[in-house]
């Protein structure tokens, strides 16, 4: 199913085997039901929920390396690894080990990966410390941003909407855990137009109506990754707001960023922001206090376009896919030995 909707997930692996293919790399999305994985040199699995386990543990018996990108939520720290290790055991045991938990599943697909690739030091933190993956056995490598983010024109954007420059933007899903209702209340009555770019699945209609019924909100529907029309959004907004109740390495904020835009990111990420400086907020999300005062504070201070994009400049998806290839390559030709992550 994990590609009946589309989302920053789906936009990942796709960019990624774009970006493989402009360096020559023959990268496909693999089709399990239909292609045998013995087909193919390297196997790169993203997430490690959703089944994924047992593409990892079948590639693993069939001798073909493997690569995982985790996306592991923040959630997964020291103490919480602890606690899903211990609630493991009692349901294995309780079950003679038929009934297996989230945490076993995860640990399966780690374990069953010769090289993990973390998106920042957090994750590769929570890694470390909730699943106790060597360290030597993770690289850091980024999401990547397409060029055409970096050059932007608002003026497309301007002219086919109609909306003035200076809104309020939010790329995503529309639903309850990304969370636009409590920015739309936050902003009310500040005079900002908040503008809503994503799709809404049938189960959360109800959201979007209630959404709507703000008058000071515009849902422009949902915008393929490559329209034109969304990188000039990104271009035409005067800040960037992501209020999610959690986000791993959200793409929605790095293209707000190579656009030109600041950005407003809820403070549950994984990114590594040490380069982002003043450019990007981080705030509770479900604080309305503290989410109208990020967005003021950048209103009011906001920093240089160029500034920005310079945060980002290192991001760019040909110099991320040339690091996947290096990884790929010393996989295959090393074969490094898989490690184990106890879940007894």
């Amino acid at each position: 199913m994990l590609f009946q909707t589309q989302g920053g997930l789906q936009i990942q692996m796709l960019e990624t085997r774009d970006a493989l293919r402009r360096r020559g790399i023959d990268a496909v999305l693999a089709d399990p039901i239909r292609e045998h994985l013995t087909a193919f040199d390297v196997v790169h699995l993203f997430s490690v929920i959703n089944g994924n386990h047992r593409i990892a543990e079948f590639a693993a018996s069939f001798g073909v390396p493997v690569v995982t990108s985790p996306l592991l939520q923040r959630y997964w720290t020291r103490a919480f690894g602890c606690w899903a290790r211990t609630l493991d055991r009692v349901v294995g045991r309780l079950s003679n080990w038929m009934i297996k938990t989230e945490y076993r599943h995860i640990a399966s697909c780690l374990s069953h990966s010769n090289h993990l690739i973390a998106l920042g030091p957090t994750e590769l933190g929570n890694l470390t410390q909730a699943f106790a993956v060597p360290p030597e056995s993770i690289s850091i490598i980024p999401n990547g941003i397409p060029d055409r983010f970096f050059g932007a024109d608002p003026g497309r954007f301007i002219e086919q909407t109609g909306i003035a420059p200076g809104f309020v933007l939010c790329v995503g899903a529309i639903n309850a855990y990304k969370n636009q209702l409590g920015l739309a209340q936050a902003l009310a009555g500040s005079g900002r137009t908040l503008v809503l770019i994503g799709p809404c699945l049938p189960a959360d209609q109800s959201y979007l109506e209630a959404l709507r019924k703000q008058p000071h909100v515009v849902h422009l529907g949902s915008l393929a990754h490559d329209d034109p029309l969304l990188a000039s959004a990104y271009a035409a907004a005067g800040v960037f707001c992501l209020a999610s109740s959690a986000e791993v390495m959200p793409l929605v904020v790095l293209e707000a960023l190579a656009a030109g835009t600041p950005a407003i990111c809820t403070r549950n990420h994984c990114m590594d922001r040490s380069r982002l400086g003043q450019v990007m907020v981080e705030v509770d999300p479900h604080d309305r206090t503290a989410l109208r005062a990020a967005v003021d504070k950048l209103y009011l201070q906001r920093p240089p376009a160029e500034h920005c994009r310079a945060a980002v400049e290192p991001l760019r998806w040909e110099g991320v896919a040339e690091q996947l290839e290096a990884v790929y390559r010393r996989v295959r030709r090393e074969r490094p030995t898989r490690f184990e992550v106890s879940s007894r």
